[in-house]
C-alpha cells in the first residue's frame, strides 16, 4: 500500500470521527483507493463497490483533506470527478470541509 492511501485513511478517518451513513470510495490515480462505509475507512480493493466513487489525482485529494480545496470547488472545476450516488458525495464533502 503507498504512502499516499495511509495518509489518506488517516485523515479522512480523523475528519469523519466515526462512520459514515453510506459508502464513498476515493479512487486516487496511481495510488489506489480507500473505501469509507458504516465499517470505517481503509483501503480499498477492486472489488469494493460504493454508493459514489470520486477520482482525482494524488495532489487534488491532499489538498481536499488539508482543507486547501473544497470538494465542490474541485468537482466543479473538474480536478475530481464523481461517479454515484450525488447526495453521498455532498455528504462526505461536507463532513471533510
Amino acid at each position: 500500500m503507498s504512502s499516499v492511501i495511509d495518509a489518506a485513511v488517516d485523515a479522512i478517518a480523523e475528519k469523519l470521527g466515526g462512520t459514515f451513513d453510506g459508502s464513498a470510495k476515493f479512487v486516487i490515480r496511481g495510488e489506489g483507493a480507500v473505501i469509507v462505509d458504516g465499517a470505517g475507512v481503509r483501503a480499498a480493493t477492486e472489488e469494493d463497490e460504493a454508493d459514489v466513487t470520486m477520482t482525482a489525482d494524488a495532489g487534488t485529494f491532499q489538498d481536499i483533506l488539508a482543507g486547501d480545496l473544497n470538494p465542490t470547488a474541485a468537482f466543479m472545476s473538474g480536478k475530481l470527478k464523481l461517479d454515484g450516488d450525488m447526495g453521498t458525495a455532498m455528504k462526505l464533502g461536507s463532513a471533510l470541509s
